[in-house]
């Protein structure tokens, strides 16, 4: 299979000049190498919100999104998620950064939120649901899709300022 989506990744970016980033994401993704991991020790619901977050891979970046249909925002996809297992958690950005409890950086389990100061303002603010094996789901930005990351790249890794457990 994985070699079969490499021809097409391949025939993509050679005549179609497809963005190189996403589509390696997608190859990993879709090889087995970017899936969340299994966290014996997250709550069920967590658990599920991840499965809900990793199902919309590939959806578009909508500000104020919050469905699949329309897109998602950064808060709108971790809000998303958990609604669909019935947690109510609050839908900004902002918000999200000091709900529920405080976790310290480096103990953070499937399903926690994860909050990065990626801009100057006090709302500067970026959020996206823990998937374990140092991976996060999230919505990036106006022009790209939900992905995926390694928390171990060094922009993400100097951003994370914050993990928030809401499921418990």
């Amino acid at each position: 299979m994985c070699h079969s989506l490499w021809n097409r990744v391949h025939s993509l970016v050679f005549r179609h000049r497809v963005v190189l980033p996403l589509i390696f994401c997608a190859l990993l993704s879709g090889c087995g190498l970017l899936k969340p991991s299994h966290d014996a020790n997250a709550p069920v619901t967590a658990q599920k919100a991840v499965k809900s977050a990793y199902a919309q891979v590939g959806k578009k970046y909508r500000l104020g999104g919050e469905s699949p249909q329309k897109g998602f925002d950064c808060s709108g996809l971790v809000w998303w998620a958990y609604k669909q297992h019935g947690l109510k958690i609050p839908r900004l950005t902002v918000d999200q950064a000091k709900s529920g409890k405080a976790v310290a950086i480096g103990r953070q389990r499937t399903g926690d939120i994860v909050v990065f100061r990626t801009g100057q303002s006090p709302r500067g603010l970026h959020t996206g649901l823990y998937a374990g094996g140092d991976s996060f789901i999230h919505s990036p930005r106006a022009g790209e899709r939900v992905r995926m990351e390694s928390m171990t790249t060094p922009y993400w890794r100097n951003k994370l300022v914050a993990v928030r457990r809401v499921a418990h």
